[in-house]
């Protein structure tokens, strides 16, 4: 059994847009092939800056950018020093500041929920924030909702998520804005980020941060979803590891073993491109524990505040403090997209909820779970390493491509006792390389990363 990593997530509840944008900058939002063939309207935009040219366009403040074959922003001189009162510590501290605010981006799509995420590396006596304000589609704005305040470590500040945000139309659930009531119409058509880097004042130390950026979505609710048709049969050779073999190990984050997903499946990726902690990461992890680098993931993805390690967001930028490696949290919007990931050689990490008997040979159900896409069979059904198994030899599962892609693509679902609930909608993560070939460069071009 996996327990579950959203109660407290917002979903989506769309209907379909009713809205119009103004013509959008290098964004991606594509127009996708139903099953009969026609192109269907846009449902997804995404939007990254990661060029010098990108950081250059931003309002910086105290901010210079970096070039190279990383690009990114540092602090070149502070704006200003601001306290910060750790809710997770107690512990008050002075910060000097710098920020850097993106131009406005139009939405190709009229969403309903954005998702931010980030690339960066923060030494020790740094931190950042990540925040974004929404523009709706009568001109009002969101307040400048905090979408994350994160360290790649932890010994300065607890990385955290931030509750209780929203005005009298959207939400932020942990790590999603949400329009509250999609049905009335109500649409973000543009957002800003801002980035805030910390440092300990009088420190030549700072963070870097080389990508950041958000996905934009309306899915129409939908309860079931057709598979596309089969494509060619391919396997990655991905290292499989099972969260339940840490059941009990760092109760602390999360209880443990049982609810890590998440993190397993970052692991499973990031060691597939060739990265890992090195052994004195590792020092701190139980010597007695097998595979030390899952636990320590958990504790490098886990969220004080939603007392989980399933913060979508925290996870890819786990990912990407890992030598040029890139990620992103984005949606799919259908098996044909996943599947030319795969062929790529990109393998992916979605998110689904179902009940046991949704999902043949699963032998559980979950209103939440993360598991990495590895392959296809000839078939053309799912190969994934699944780390809801009992142990690493279990992982690898062939699953039915209909089923699969029903409880992964739906936005809403039947739970046992005939309440409706929200599915995730295609949700996923993607972890790249920054060398990535030129096949795999043109699979994420085609859904939208770039």
């Amino acid at each position: 059994m996996t327990r579950s990593e959203l109660p407290r997530r917002a979903l989506l509840t769309a209907a379909a847009a009713v809205a119009a944008t103004a013509a959008a900058g290098p964004a991606a939002a594509l127009p996708r092939p139903s099953a009969a063939g026609r192109q269907e309207p846009a449902t997804i935009d995404n939007r990254f800056w990661s060029t010098a040219s990108d950081w250059l366009q931003g309002r910086a403040s105290g901010i210079r950018v970096v070039a190279g074959s990383r690009p990114g922003i540092r602090i070149a001189a502070p704006a200003g020093v601001a306290e910060y009162t750790d809710p997770h510590t107690g512990t008050t501290a002075a910060w000097e500041y710098a920020t850097w605010t993106s131009p406005l981006h139009r939405s190709k799509v009229p969403a309903t929920e954005l998702i931010a995420s980030w690339n960066a590396r923060t030494p020790a006596g740094t931190w950042l924030q990540t925040e974004v304000e929404g523009v709706y589609a009568d001109g009002a704005r969101t307040p400048w909702y905090v979408l994350g305040r994160w360290a790649s470590g932890d010994a300065d500040i607890r990385r955290t998520s931030v509750d209780d945000q929203g005005d009298d139309r959207t939400s932020v659930w942990t790590d999603t804005v949400s329009v509250d009531d999609a049905a009335s119409g109500t649409r973000i058509v543009a957002y800003r980020l801002r980035l805030t880097l910390y440092r300990t004042p009088g420190s030549g130390a700072t963070p870097t941060v080389w990508r950041a950026g958000a996905m934009t979505s309306d899915i129409p609710d939908r309860f079931t979803v057709p598979a596309t048709s089969p494509g060619r049969a391919r396997e990655l050779a991905v290292p499989r590891y099972s969260q339940n073999t840490h059941v009990g190990q760092y109760p602390e984050y999360d209880n443990g073993g049982e609810a890590w997903c998440s993190p397993t499946s970052s692991q499973m990726i990031i060691e597939y491109w060739g990265r890992r902690p090195t052994a004195e990461d590792l020092a701190w992890v139980n010597p007695e524990y097998d595979d030390p680098q899952v636990c320590h993931a958990a504790r490098f993805t886990y969220d004080y505040q939603y007392e989980g390690c399933g913060n979508w967001p925290f996870n890819a930028a786990y990912a990407a403090t890992y030598d040029d490696l890139r990620a992103v949290v984005t949606r799919l919007g259908s098996l044909a997209d996943l599947h030319r990931l795969v062929s790529a050689g990109i393998p992916v990490i979605t998110s689904q909820s179902f009940l046991a008997e949704e999902l043949t040979g699963a032998g559980y159900g979950t209103s939440g779970h993360l598991m990495t896409v590895v392959g296809f069979t000839e078939a053309g059904d799912i190969i994934a390493n699944d780390p809801a198994s009992p142990s690493n030899e279990a992982v690898r599962r062939v699953y039915d491509r209909t089923e699969w892609s029903n409880i992964w693509l739906r936005t809403k679902r039947y739970a046992a006792d005939g309440r409706v609930l929200s599915g995730t909608g295609g949700v996923c993560y993607l972890y790249f390389p920054a060398d990535a070939n030129a096949a795999q460069r043109a699979a994420l071009a085609s859904v939208g990363i770039r």
